[in-house]
């Protein structure tokens, strides 16, 4: 396969990952702020390979892209199995967030540390950061292949 070839297939894997979280949305799966977090690095990839598809070299930064959202998907796995703390604006049992503020109208907020959705045992945090990290592996291959 060509560095080009590789660059559509990963930016492309991106694109997949991002719609498949807007599915999870749609069908009523309300992301966490972490899960936002994961989104982003996807939009850059696809934009990256867009630009990389006529500037090979720029598949190093798709791959750092990728990488990012795995290593936040790794973390965020780790907030979800209690390894470590979380962001104490979505985990921690909400204690932070309690009282008269959770009455009001605001959307309630999505805990961190809280699995949703899981297949295999694993959650949507480590399927992104398995298939992330997957995609930053493709993304270097392309890169070595300029």
């Amino acid at each position: 396969m060509t560095a080009k070839h590789l660059i559509l297939i990963a930016a492309g894997g991106s694109a997949a990952l991002l719609l498949g979280a807007w599915a999870f949305q749609l069908a009523g799966y309300a992301p966490c702020q972490m899960c936002l977090w994961q989104r982003w690095p996807h939009g850059a990839a696809i934009v990256i390979g867009i630009l990389a598809y006529a500037q090979p070299m720029l598949a190093w930064a798709g791959g750092a892209a990728a990488a990012t959202s795995g290593g936040i998907g790794v973390y965020h796995t780790g907030v979800e199995r209690g390894w470590w703390d979380g962001p104490a604006s979505c985990s921690g049992g909400g204690d932070l967030l309690s009282g008269d503020l959770l009455s009001t109208e605001i959307a309630p907020v999505v805990m961190c540390d809280e699995v949703v959705w899981q297949f295999a045992g694993l959650s949507m945090a480590s399927w992104n950061a398995i298939l992330s990290l997957g995609l930053a592996g493709l993304w270097v291959i392309a890169a070595r292949r300029t």
